[in-house]
This record gives structure tokens, C-alpha cells and sequence, in this order.
């Protein structure tokens, strides 16, 4: 099941939130100071090519930078972000058809809000990443 939904997933959405995390990513490493928010961006954009079956963990020992580095996303980039997860997750569970892209959606926005100091991990496996 959760094939058949990232087909799906990856024909209509994720293919295309995938190329803007990556050009995001692009962007964001071509400075040296932008280069953790890059590697942060290419980590959400494959998550966002192929949802389902994955999750997100906290990393424990991702220390002070990584807070100080959310702080900054979540003012420069990290609003707008978690704010069209969740416009476009509202849009697509008006259907009943598109209640799991939606969820899929509202699982996006953690990671898009704050994503230092998150690992990204199959869900048959939730301890991986601790």
C-alpha cells in the first residue's frame, strides 16, 4: 500500500515539492554560512519525494548550532514553508481520496519548520535514529 500511495504521490506533488527543496538547496550552498540550511533542504526533499513509510526523529545530540540554525530557518524560510504543508494539506483532504496526501502533507511540516536536529528514518524501524 504504501508503494502504490508514493507512486501516486510522486505523480502528482512530490515530484515537484522535490525539485523545490533541491533548488532551494542549490541556493542555499552556494554561500558557506548557507551550506547546513543546503544539506537540511536536500534531506526534506527527499523525504517529500517519497512520504510514506518514513518518519521523522529528533536527534538528541544535535546540540546549540543546530537550535541557533532553526531559529534562523523558522524566520527566513521555515514559516512560509510549514504554512503551505498546511494550506495544501487542508486542500487535499477535502477529498476522501486525498485525506492521505493531506496527512502526508501535515507530516512534512515538522521537519519544514524545524529541520536541524531531525533524522529522517523508515517507520518499521522508529529507533533507528536514537
Amino acid at each position: 500500500m504504501r508503494t502504490i500511495l508514493n507512486v501516486i504521490w510522486l505523480i502528482l506533488s512530490g515530484f515537484w515539492l522535490f525539485l523545490g527543496y533541491i533548488l532551494a538547496g542549490i541556493l542555499l550552498c552556494i554561500t558557506i554560512i548557507g551550506i547546513p540550511f543546503g544539506i537540511a533542504a536536500f534531506r526534506i526533499g527527499v523525504y517529500a519525494l517519497w512520504p510514506f513509510g518514513y518518519t521523522t526523529v529528533e536527534r538528541h545530540d544535535a546540540g546549540a548550532p543546530s537550535c541557533v540554525g532553526n531559529v534562523l530557518w523558522l524566520v527566513l524560510a521555515g514559516w512560509w514553508l510549514a504554512l503551505t504543508h498546511i494550506v495544501t494539506g487542508i486542500a487535499m483532504c477535502i477529498t476522501i481520496i486525498g485525506i492521505p496526501f493531506g496527512i502526508a502533507n501535515f507530516k512534512l511540516i515538522p521537519v519544514s519548520l524545524l529541520p536541524l536536529g531531525r533524522e529522517i528514518v523508515r517507520t518499521d524501524e522508529p529507533f533507528a535514529g536514537r
